[in-house]
């Protein structure tokens, strides 16, 4: 059975001959909103309405609009072609695609998808690690969009990405504001699957800040009701590991929901740093009586094996946040007690830097008088 058009398909397709202009701006009305790559009416819809429009221009010989329309269809298709380089983790082809993209819309002057097209690239700058760059290219985004009309879906993209970089420098309660507006955003355009990250996300911060009684609040939200499900179960499994300080629970939560917390690279980052920090939390209350401890011990109280703790206990000390060697031939960590900061010397180091400006002012009166 062939697919059926649309009432606005049908609706433009009468008004073709007794009233062009009418049909024109209805098919143009269909194309100003990009489709949902899942909703399958409305993609059927979208590439109708730009065949018929093109029909349209050629029937009517204008040229001109027929170019534009071929050109902005372009961009678009291209635009998406960075979205799907980026969900196969193509950085690089991503990165090539963009940085032509960019010099055809500064051409064009198409403000609203310069807007999307920089978004990508801050995307694919954070992917790659560089925050610094995911950082530049969103403040320019969000001044380009700052002059244009930005749909309520690509502003949502907008704050979400912003609350990621935010939190990128540990920014946890910038980020979860920005999270919020995400959520708004997402949830007004019925994208119940950004929505659900989003709240995730928000989970995420609070978690990260320490803030159990909020997270309890935030389960129970009517967000938390509509958009219930593992992923809202794994983010729970977490903050309740996280509360009891258990990295045997912490683990549990990890093996149990690999899929809803491993396949989000940004959850599975943080969760990593996480962990981390609860393993040397709980690596320094064990040592925090001894002066002298056997590897083999400290493993058995955190219940990990003796070369896991033993590479994090190096790290640890390297770090500065254990003053202390390993003795790998005994097997023991050996603890120093912190010593008390010089005084004198950093006396000494302030004197001296005074003095070195009292010379170099002395100097340039003496080079001046000499002139």
């Amino acid at each position: 059975m062939a697919p059926v058009d649309s009432d606005r398909i049908i609706e433009a397709e009468k008004l073709v001959k007794t009233e062009p202009r009418k049909a024109e701006a209805l098919y143009k009305d269909i194309l100003s909103k990009t489709p949902s790559a899942t909703n399958d009416a409305a993609v059927r819809e979208f590439e109708t309405a730009l065949v018929k429009l093109g029909e349209l221009y050629r029937d009517e010989q204008k040229t001109d609009e027929l170019v534009n329309l071929i050109t902005t269809s372009r961009t678009n298709l291209e635009t998406r072609l960075v979205a799907l380089h980026m969900a196969k983790q193509s950085y690089y082809d991503a990165l090539t695609l963009i940085n032509s993209l960019l010099r055809e819309l500064k051409r064009l002057d198409d403000e609203h998808v310069l807007v999307e097209v920089q978004l990508l690239e801050s995307r694919v700058y954070h992917a790659l690690g560089n925050v610094a760059n995911g950082r530049a290219d969103l403040t320019r985004d969000r001044t380009s969009a700052a002059s244009v009309y930005t749909p309520p879906l690509l502003q949502a993209g907008l704050d979400m990405q912003s609350g990621m970089l935010h939190a990128e420098d540990k920014d946890f309660n910038t980020a979860f504001s920005y999270f919020i507006e995400a959520l708004d955003g997402y949830h007004t355009q019925d994208e119940p699957a950004k929505a659900t990250a989003a709240l995730q996300y928000m989970l995420l911060c609070k978690i990260m800040l320490n803030l159990n009684d909020d997270i309890a609040q935030l389960m129970t939200s009517k967000q938390a009701v509509k958009y219930a499900g593992k992923n809202l179960e794994a983010m729970k499994a977490v903050a309740r590991a996280h509360a009891n300080r258990s990295l045997e629970e912490y683990e549990a939560a990890l093996e149990d929901y690999q899929y809803e917390l491993g396949s989000d690279t940004f959850i599975r980052n943080h969760l990593r740093r996480l962990y981390d920090s609860m393993l040397e939390q709980n690596l320094i209350k064990v040592i925090e009586p001894f002066s002298r401890v056997e590897i083999a011990h400290i493993a058995k109280m955190v219940g990990l094996d003796e070369q896991q703790v033993e590479r994090k206990l190096s790290q640890m000390i390297l770090d500065k946040v254990i003053i202390g060697v390993l003795d790998q031939g005994a097997g023991c960590l050996i603890i120093f007690d912190e010593t008390e900061p010089d005084e004198g010397y950093e006396s000494a180091l302030a004197t001296i830097a005074k003095l070195s400006g009292v010379v170099d002012v002395l100097y340039t009166n003496q080079a001046s008088q000499l002139e």
